[in-house]
Formats: C-alpha cells, sequence, structure tokens
C-alpha cells in the first residue's frame, strides 16, 4: 500500500483530527503541507506538529503534482470558493461538512463545478464503527424492509445522513415537522476540557420526523451528546422481520423462530491482553459486521471514520476507488437540515423540493 500524500487547507480545531491520524499512521498518510493564512497561528502547527505551512493558495498549489488531494477543513462560509479553486486546478478535494452555508451556496457550488471535478466530502458518522455495524445490519436484510429509523446521536447533516443510510433513502421528496425544547442541565465536559465548577446550563433539543413516503425517521438531538457524562445516544432501526435498538438485535430466522443478538465491540489490551490497545471491530453471531481499516492504530472512533475517509479518498482520487459520500450526498443532506430548522422555527410541516444536485438521479 504506497503511502498517500494529501494536504490541508485550514489550521483550526477539525484540521488537527487529520494531523494526528497521520501522524499515527505514518505508513499510509503523509500531510505534505498546509495552507494557514493566520502567520502566528501557521508556525505554531510547524513547531507543534512539523508540518511545513504556507500562506497563499498559489503557494499550496505549487507542487499540486505531489498531491493525492487536499482537504478543506474552513468554515463553510468560504469553503465553497477553496473547492473551486482546487478544482480548476485539477486538485481532488475532500471538503468538510457542510461544503457551503445554505440552499443558495450549496447551489452554486454545485453548477460550478467541472464535471470531472473530484469532490468528496468528509461526513464521518457512517464510518464510525458501531454506525457503520449498524448500517450493516440495516443492509442484511435480517431486518426485512426497514422503515423506520430513530436516530439520536449527532446533530443536523450528520443526523440526516446516519437516517439516510439506515432507510436507504436517496434523494426522494420528503415533508418535515420539528419542534424544539428546553431544558436545564448540569455543565458537563467541552472541547476545553473537564468543568471546574458546579453549574446549570440551557440545553436545546430539537427533535423532527421526516416523512419519505413509506418510510418515517426521527431525529432527536441535543449539542450536550457529544460530550455529556450523563446524555447517551441512542438508536432504533425497524423493519418487517426484526429491530434494532442502540446494540441488541432481535428479528425473525422464519416465522416461528426469534432470534435475539447483540453486536458487540471487540477491543484489545483489555485484562491483561497484550496486542496493544486498539479497536479490531464489531461482531454479531460470531460474524464481523465491521473490521477497522485503522487497526492497529489507536485512535477514537471519530478518528477511525475520518482515517476511513482519507483512505477512500487517496483511493478515489487515484481512479481506484468509487464515490464515497458526494457532494451531492452531501448537499442534500445539509438541505434536509436547513428544512429541519425552518420546520422547528416556525411550527410548521415543510415540504422538499427537487435540487440541482438530484436532477440527473
Amino acid at each position: 500500500m504506497s503511502i498517500i500524500s494529501f494536504g490541508i487547507v485550514g489550521g483550526g480545531w477539525r484540521a488537527e483530527f487529520y494531523i494526528r491520524i497521520a501522524k499515527a499512521l505514518p505508513e499510509r498518510f503523509h500531510i505534505h503541507s498546509m495552507l494557514v493564512r493566520d502567520e502566528g497561528k501557521g508556525q505554531a502547527i510547524e513547531k507543534k506538529w512539523g508540518i511545513r505551512t504556507v500562506r497563499t493558495m498559489q503557494e499550496f498549489t505549487a507542487e499540486a503534482a505531489s498531491l493525492s488531494f487536499a482537504v478543506v477543513s474552513v468554515p463553510r462560509t468560504v469553503a465553497p470558493q477553496m473547492i473551486r479553486d482546487l478544482a480548476e486546478k485539477h486538485i481532488p478535494v475532500l471538503a468538510e461538512t457542510p461544503p457551503a452555508s445554505d440552499l443558495s451556496a450549496l447551489t452554486e457550488l454545485y453548477l460550478s463545478l467541472p464535471r470531472d471535478a473530484k469532490v468528496q466530502v468528509a461526513e464521518q458518522y457512517l464510518f464510525q464503527p458501531m454506525h457503520a455495524a449498524r448500517i450493516q445490519m440495516a443492509r442484511s436484510g435480517k431486518l426485512g424492509e426497514v422503515t423506520h429509523a430513530q436516530v439520536s446521536a449527532a446533530h443536523d447533516y450528520h443526523g440526516i445522513s446516519l437516517i439516510r443510510q439506515l432507510l436507504g433513502v436517496g434523494f426522494e421528496p420528503a415533508s418535515i415537522s420539528g419542534q424544539q425544547f428546553e431544558s436545564t442541565i448540569m455543565q458537563g465536559p467541552s472541547r476545553q476540557g473537564d468543568p471546574h465548577e458546579e453549574r446549570i446550563v440551557q440545553s436545546v433539543q430539537r427533535i423532527a420526523t421526516f416523512r419519505f413516503g413509506d418510510k418515517l425517521a426521527v431525529y432527536d438531538f441535543t449539542g450536550d451528546q457529544y460530550f455529556s457524562w450523563i446524555r447517551r445516544s441512542r438508536m432504533l432501526v425497524r423493519g418487517s422481520k426484526g429491530e434494532l435498538v442502540d446494540c441488541e438485535v432481535s428479528y425473525l430466522k422464519d416465522y416461528e423462530t426469534p432470534v435475539h443478538t447483540e453486536l458487540r465491540r471487540v477491543d484489545t489490551g483489555h485484562h491483561g491482553n497484550l496486542e496493544g490497545y486498539y479497536h479490531r471491530g464489531v461482531m454479531a453471531e460470531g460474524e464481523w459486521l465491521y473490521q477497522n481499516p485503522a487497526a492497529p492504530a489507536r485512535l477514537s472512533d471519530d478518528e477511525i471514520a475520518i482515517a476511513t475517509c482519507l483512505q477512500k479518498m487517496g483511493d478515489y482520487a487515484s481512479g481506484s476507488g468509487s464515490s464515497f459520500y458526494s457532494l451531492a450526498d452531501a448537499s442534500q443532506d445539509h438541505y434536509l437540515a436547513l428544512l429541519m430548522g425552518t420546520a422547528v422555527e416556525t411550527g410548521q410541516t415543510v415540504h422538499t423540493e427537487k435540487q440541482a444536485w438530484s436532477e440527473d438521479r
């Protein structure tokens, strides 16, 4: 397996995920350079990580032949122009989510790119180990025809991407209703670390329903779930012959034979195991539903998922792999999230319309 050399546009909190992954998997990934416009931030990255940084797009693309692709990890308001600049120079792009801020910007970006532009989006949730295993179970046929999903695991477009993956929904019309609820919660950890004092804060919960013809999804999320010690994620997938609740699966082998099993996470390094500490995969009924492609690197589930995106992008950019989460898919998920926001704010049911990225589908 050849080393994938890529560049990064941006130097924020999210960009550091890619740096950590490349450092953990040097035999697979190499960061050629980073475009960081702020001089001080660029120098700090060079000192901390030993990665060359540049200040202009011209400098960044001067050695385009050395890049398999470029990761665009900048605010959604400026991402479209960065994506266009790179596409015009025939550099494949892996863009962070979402690729643009609103419907107008999504449409303009999609229509402005050359048809042969190689652009994918780093939607990682479908590649997180347990989510990937759940999606595989939903597609296995054991649950029968899957028509209902409840997802409380990620915000906006992330949660909606899981809904579409679990239900097998593409660009079908949807009707969306929603509401918002506020309650109090003891403040927990954040990006800055553990709490330093007892503090009660407001927690905002959004609940929405999505009707895709004869399929129904319930979105339920509060931002506290990402870090909180007391707010868990929850998943329910129902089909005609069974259902999955978080990690438990019940299905009918035939009309008189129920089967009860669970998705079992397999990690090494526990209880005296000397293989090292890493995630192997997820099993059910003695078979692998998911195997970690980044093993044996010691990475979090989110980092494993992003590493998967990087590997898939390397294959896609080289022509040896196919599209894995296209700009069209990313645009559709963000479009649905924007409409969900409208439904929540107005209290009215809203309906999707066919967009530019779904015209040929």
